[in-house]
C-alpha cells in the first residue's frame, strides 16, 4: 500500500453502549426514559449501538424508533442484528462486531461480576477500565480502579478500592442516603441521585487521596477519609 493509500484508508475502533429494544416497543420506551431521568448523562449525547436481534421491525419501523430516540437526544451510530439487505439508505449503517466496540448498560465489562442476590450488590473484582459501563440495583464494590472515561451507576452506595478518575453515581434511583467511597479520588463526575460536581468544581485540596461524598440537603459534599 503507498503512502498515498495509507493515508486515505485507516482502521480505527469506536466505543459505543448499545440499546437493545424488546417488544412492546412503547413499553421499552417507557423503560428506557425513566432510566435516562434517573441516570445522569448515561446515554444522552454518547454514541449508541441499536441492536434489533429481539425484534422484527420493518425498515420505516426502525427509522420511526431512531426518531423516537432522537428525540431523546440518543445518537444512533449504527444498528446490528439485521441483514445488510434488509436495511435501505435512509438507515444507520449496519455494523458488525470489530467495527466499534461495544458496552451494554445492563451488563458489567468487567470479567469477573459477583452478585449478591440477596441484596442486589455487585462486587467486582478487576478495575474497570475506560469506556466500560457498570449498572446496579443496589450497592457497587470495586477491588481496584475506575479508569477515565469509565461509569459507575449504582441505585445504592459505590465503594472503590483504587483511583476514581471516571463517573460514579451513587443513589441513582432516589436512595438520597447512598455515599460514594474511594481510596483517591480524580473523578470526572460525582452524583448522588440528581445532584452533582463535575472535575472543576471538586476541591484541589481534597483531590488524589481518600475521600467520601455524600447529600446533605441538596449539597453534595466531599470530605477527606483519614
Amino acid at each position: 500500500m503507498s503512502s498515498t493509500q495509507r493515508r486515505l484508508h485507516r482502521t480505527r475502533s469506536y466505543i459505543a453502549s448499545v440499546l437493545t429494544p424488546r417488544p412492546p416497543i412503547v413499553d421499552w420506551l417507557t423503560e428506557l426514559d425513566a432510566t435516562l431521568e434517573q441516570a445522569i448523562g448515561s446515554l444522552i449525547g454518547h454514541p449508541v449501538v441499536l441492536d434489533l436481534s429481539a425484534v422484527r421491525l420493518s425498515p420505516n419501523a426502525i427509522m420511526h424508533l431512531i426518531g423516537n430516540l432522537e428525540e431523546r437526544r440518543i445518537r444512533i451510530l449504527g444498528i446490528e442484528g439485521v441483514e445488510p439487505s434488509e436495511a435501505h439508505a435512509g438507515l444507520p449503517p449496519v455494523l458488525r462486531r470489530g467495527n466499534v466496540r461495544v458496552t451494554k448498560p445492563s451488563k458489567v465489562e468487567s470479567p469477573t461480576p459477583q452478585k449478591d442476590q440477596s441484596t442486589s450488590s455487585l462486587l467486582i473484582d478487576n478495575p474497570v477500565r475506560s469506556g466500560q459501563r457498570v449498572f446496579a440495583e443496589g450497592d457497587v464494590t470495586v477491588i481496584g480502579s475506575v479508569g477515565s472515561g469509565a461509569e459507575i451507576v449504582a441505585g445504592g452506595s459505590v465503594h472503590i478500592y483504587g483511583t476514581l478518575r471516571g463517573r460514579a453515581m451513587a443513589g441513582a434511583w432516589g436512595n438520597i442516603r447512598a455515599r460514594i467511597f474511594c481510596q483517591r479520588v480524580d473523578a470526572e463526575l460525582l452524583a448522588i441521585g440528581p445532584y452533582f460536581k463535575t472535575a472543576d468544581a471538586i476541591e484541589e485540596n481534597l483531590r488524589y487521596g481518600p475521600a467520601q461524598v455524600w447529600l446533605e440537603g441538596t449539597t453534595l459534599r466531599i470530605s477527606a477519609v483519614e
